[in-house]
Parts: C-alpha cells; structure tokens; sequence
C-alpha cells in the first residue's frame, strides 16, 4: 500500500461536520478515503481525478443530490 506523499487532505466545508472525505496524493495516484473508515483506501490514477474533478466543475454530479435537479 502506498503512502501519502503530503499527508491528507479534506474540504474545510466538512471540517466539523462528520462527513470528511480526504484525498492524498501517493506518487503518480491520488488516494481517496472516508475518515470515519480510514483504513479503506480507494486509489485512482491523477487523470481519472481530473476527469472526476471536471464532471464536479460542470455540475454533472448535482443531481446526485438535489432530487429535484434530474
């Protein structure tokens, strides 16, 4: 298992909120975990990152939650 080059990283709108997602970056793969199970590890290549990164810029995930949205 790979480590994080920079430690781990999460949005500061989950700070205090339980729901923490965090990204690290561990050579060419940027890692993905919950706080809450940070045992788990999902590991992506940096260009799915990006490609998940942009569909988020784009708001092609929003109606994933705002029901109201599709």
């Amino acid at each position: 298992m790979s480590k994080p080059d920079a430690g781990w990283i999460k949005a500061r709108r989950s700070m205090g909120t339980n729901a923490c997602v965090e990204l690290a970056a561990a050579g060419d793969e940027i890692m993905l975990r919950n706080s809450r199970e940070p045992e788990v590890l999902l590991h992506y290549r940096k260009a799915e990152i990006a490609a998940f990164f942009d569909g988020v810029k784009k708001g092609e995930f929003d109606h994933l939650l705002d029901p109201e949205m599709e």
